[in-house]
């Protein structure tokens, strides 16, 4: 088979339905290790030269994306493209694309999960019962019913979570700047014009914002000193939106009863990251998307919407990162579908 049919996928195994379509539509995945330092990667790729590289785990740089000269696309496995240079490929025409909305209701199933962890406290009943301590005359856990969750940022996740969130009878706050009115008023959610007014009301902070130098550390000190005593933060999206340093002493100080983190500022995080030392955070290994039935749904999207750049056929136009930077290259893109 010819190497520019050839799919590099940068992390393990694809979901199978995936790769049915990758061998049907007459391509090959080829799989790099998770994690491939940007060094390894410049020599897999200039071996392959691929058309297209299917986005997981670890970073597509500018000297990874210039050593494929006959890159065309990028297809993110998931939504977040903060580990892929988008001004690089953009200024090569290369498009790049993601799955929106194919994980979300696995990842906002995820987030609800790490609030209630939070509320109900299940670190330490599990852990108190199997070290042999009966805690039941002192223990006492929060009732989620009636408590605000506040929604930083209301695309696909944050809608799904605040459907769930709704089923306890919350009642649900979203900020998000680049959503009509009419979308919050349909969903019953109230909008709050500012992030900082949104802080102030809400009991569950969970983030659902890209990362970008405008939301890098959006969760800073200040703005954690605006929440409410014994409130609690969800963080599904990117660590890298929230400053580790200041939550680490706003959870040690009390200032925030827990933390539900299936993200980090780095990925995977170390070994002594000190969030390990803290009772009151819950983590997991950024595996909020990651069930079976999103896999299916993501890996498909990812692997043919290059097959779809690739043939000329039609790729929906929301699940183009960076339509705006290629239109005003001024370029006709017949895989584009505008309608």
């Amino acid at each position: 088979m010819s190497r520019n049919h050839t799919i590099l996928v940068t992390g393990p195994e694809l979901h199978p339905a995936a790769t049915k379509v990758i061998n049907e539509r007459g391509y090959e995945a080829v799989y790099v290790p998770p994690y491939t330092p940007p060094e390894e990667m410049i020599k897999i790729v200039s071996k392959y030269d691929p058309r297209g590289i299917l986005v997981r785990m670890g970073q597509i740089n500018e000297d990874v994306i210039n050593a494929c000269p006959s890159l065309q696309v990028l297809s993110k496995h998931g939504v977040g493209v903060d580990n892929i240079d988008i001004p690089t490929a953009s200024a090569r025409g290369i498009v790049v694309i993601n799955a929106v909305g194919a994980n979300s209701k696995s990842v906002a199933e995820h987030g609800i999960t790490l609030m209630l962890m939070a509320f109900k406290q299940s670190l330490l009943l599990d852990s108190s019962l199997r070290e042999g301590r009966w805690i039941k005359p002192q223990f006492s856990a929060t009732e989620v019913s009636g408590k605000n969750l506040g929604l930083v940022g209301f695309g696909t996740i944050a809608k799904h979570m605040g459907k769930i969130a709704k089923g306890f009878e919350m009642q649900v706050h979203a900020y998000d700047p680049f959503v009509p009115d009419d979308v919050f008023a349909e969903l019953g959610v109230t909008r709050q014009l500012e992030v900082e007014d949104l802080l102030k009301v809400a009991d569950v902070v969970s983030l659902h914002c890209p990362l970008m130098d405008a939301t890098r550390q959006l969760i800073n000190e200040a703005r954690i000193n605006l929440m409410k005593p014994g409130a609690i933060i969800i963080n599904t999206a990117r660590g890298g939106l929230i400053d580790e340093v200041a939550l680490e002493q706003a959870l040690i100080d009390g200032r925030i009863a827990a933390a539900g983190l299936d993200t980090f500022a780095v990925e995977p995080p170390p070994a002594d990251h000190p969030f390990w030392k803290l009772g009151n955070v819950i983590v997991s290994p950024h595996v909020g998307g990651v069930t079976d039935e999103a896999a299916a749904r993501v890996g498909v999207d990812a692997a043919l919407g290059i097959i779809q750049v690739l043939e000329n056929e039609g790729v929906d136009s929301v699940r183009v990162v960076n339509k705006k930077q290629l239109a005003d290259q001024e370029k006709t893109f017949s895989w584009l579908k505008t309608a």
